[in-house]
């Protein structure tokens, strides 16, 4: 296809020659940036929603919302980006993008209500949504093969470190200045990069005549799908499922949503999301693998925080202090990661990544209530370093060899499976921790009784010991003596979901082995 086709097709003209263009290149870096402020914006404000809460009068039901109401519109706008691209050109969905979010965000730290903030984020996760995949899409059409190693480590760095270092920024800030800073510093930024994209992003040009094929039913139905699968996810581990009227409401609105999408989908010559991408068999086992990166990606960056608070009593500050360590290990890993895919089988890379990855939450296995930074170093460095060495030979294997007019598309359902992949396994992880939770407290309250001598000396010396400080000994006792119960309960919980992670990603390392080995020829990315 020739330049001027390419362009009138509305997608990048490939680059001729290796040469990397001063002005696109400009233009990229401010598209990443811009993902990086979306894609941080997920996590940031995990660490301080105590002090949003109170700053909100919030109840703890509600509060919530901050993350729910973000995610649900996120993953509505991450798929339907790429027809959205189309019809009206990266450059102006990007600056739209970009302007929204930063719109939302100043709106976000003058709330004075939950109501307020729940609108504004869910408002900022839409209209930032629009940034993430236009960012892969053009990472993959705009630069050359050759420069593939220095620019897919830059994206999988980005989209890996921003929710990693979420809780740790989000801490320093909320404890140095006020939480409305979590949403301000957006601000400046945020004019930048709108301005930036503008002024620079040249890369193609908008199909009107898409306009008049928008299918309004499908848009509807994939709301409705994804929404509420993402609520469902969110809600369903601590609201018993189905037991919850919610729950279940939203449980038939995702299965009629889905049947309705999906029909569209398959039916429409110009569907909202088009997915004939994942017949292409390296895009689908790169989402496949996304989709799984997304547990470990998004469940460690939950569990972690969730142990130092919960077990150890650690504020949003001491949080991210302790769990800075895995975004410097993605820092330093991403350069070598990009080196490596030039000379080492992308297959080998995986199944390397996925080992370390896997040793990390075996090592996390061994857990005790006193672990600390220095126990959590290991297994958060092996944690970084294996996320960089499988996202970019992953980001190559889906998207680098997929023909540049169906890479806007694609890249959305790339996104979006990284997406799903955190919800669903957030979901499942808060269940193992809640049933496995209550699993061992049994167990162990079995053997906290008047008939086990060792549990009645140690109720009698913590007795003694609460009487001689002119306290109710024994109620003081009995409830230390279940508090202690109920915390090793919690720890054995974290144990068995780091075992279900380790079995998980060490079987995927046997699988990365067993897939073949994918063709070096490029259909996108500038390829020839």
């Amino acid at each position: 296809m020739s330049t001027a086709a390419t362009i009138s097709a509305g997608v990048p003209a490939p680059a001729k020659t290796d040469a990397l263009d001063p002005r696109r290149t400009i233009a990229f870096l401010a598209m990443v940036f811009g993902m990086f402020m979306a894609i941080l914006d997920i996590q940031i404000v995990s660490a301080s929603l105590s002090e949003i809460q109170a700053g909100l009068s919030a109840s703890s039901d509600e509060i919530s919302w901050v993350q729910t109401s973000y995610l649900i519109a996120e993953v509505i706008m991450i798929p339907l980006s790429g027809f959205l691209s189309r019809l009206l050109s990266t450059r102006v969905l990007f600056t739209i993008s970009a302007a929204g979010f930063t719109a939302a965000s100043a709106l976000a730290a003058t709330a004075t209500n939950i109501d307020q903030m729940i609108l504004y984020r869910a408002i900022q996760g839409f209209i930032g949504g629009g940034m993430i995949p236009s960012v892969f899409a053009a990472a993959f059409t705009i630069f050359p093969p050759s420069k593939r190693a220095i620019v897919s480590p830059m994206i999988g760095l980005v989209a890996t470190l921003a929710p990693t270092i979420g809780p740790t920024v989000g801490g320093y800030i909320s404890h140095a200045m006020s939480w409305h800073w979590l949403f301000l510093i957006n601000v400046v930024p945020g004019i930048l990069v709108a301005a930036a994209a503008w002024t620079l992003i040249d890369f193609d040009k908008p199909e009107r005549g898409l306009l008049k094929k928008f299918d309004w039913i499908g848009l509807a139905a994939m709301a409705a799908f994804l929404g509420s699968l993402e609520f469902v996810l969110e809600e369903g581990p601590t609201n018993d499922w189905l037991q919850d009227e919610a729950v279940f409401i939203c449980t038939i609105v995702l299965v009629v949503g889905g049947i309705v999408f999906f029909w569209r989908a398959f039916s429409r010559d110009e569907p909202i999301v088009d997915l004939r991408a994942f017949r292409d068999v390296n895009f689908a086992f790169g989402s496949l693998f996304s989709f799984v990166m997304g547990i470990g990606l998004y469940g460690l960056t939950y569990l972690y925080p969730l142990f130092l608070g919960r077990i150890r009593g650690y504020d949003s500050l001491m949080i991210g202090e302790a769990l800075f360590v895995s975004g410097l290990a993605m820092f330093v890993t991403a350069p070598v990661s990009g080196a490596l895919s030039r000379k080492v089988d992308p297959r080998v890379m995986m199944m390397i990544g996925f080992l370390g990855f896997a040793a990390g939450t075996w090592r996390m296995t061994f857990l005790t209530a006193d672990w600390d930074f220095y126990e959590l170093l290991v297994p958060q460095v092996l944690r970084g370093v294996s996320l960089m060495l499988c996202m970019v030979p992953i980001n190559n294997l889906a998207l680098g060899t997929l023909p540049p007019s169906r890479l806007k598309n694609a890249s959305g359902l790339f996104n979006l499976t990284r997406n799903l992949g955190g919800a669903v396994g957030l979901a499942v992880i808060n269940q193992v921790l809640i049933n496995r939770g209550a699993f061992h407290y049994e167990r162990l309250a079995e053997h906290v009784s008047w008939d086990n001598p060792a549990a009645v000396s140690q109720l009698d010396s913590m007795t003694r010991n609460f009487n001689s400080h002119g306290l109710d000994g024994a109620t003081v006792a009995l409830s230390k003596l279940s508090g202690m119960v109920h915390q090793q309960a919690s720890l054995l919980s974290f144990m068995d979901v780091f075992s279900l992670l380790t079995v998980l990603f060490a079987s995927l390392a046997v699988f990365a082995m067993m897939m073949r080995k994918p063709s070096a020829a490029a259909g996108g990315g500038g390829g020839h």
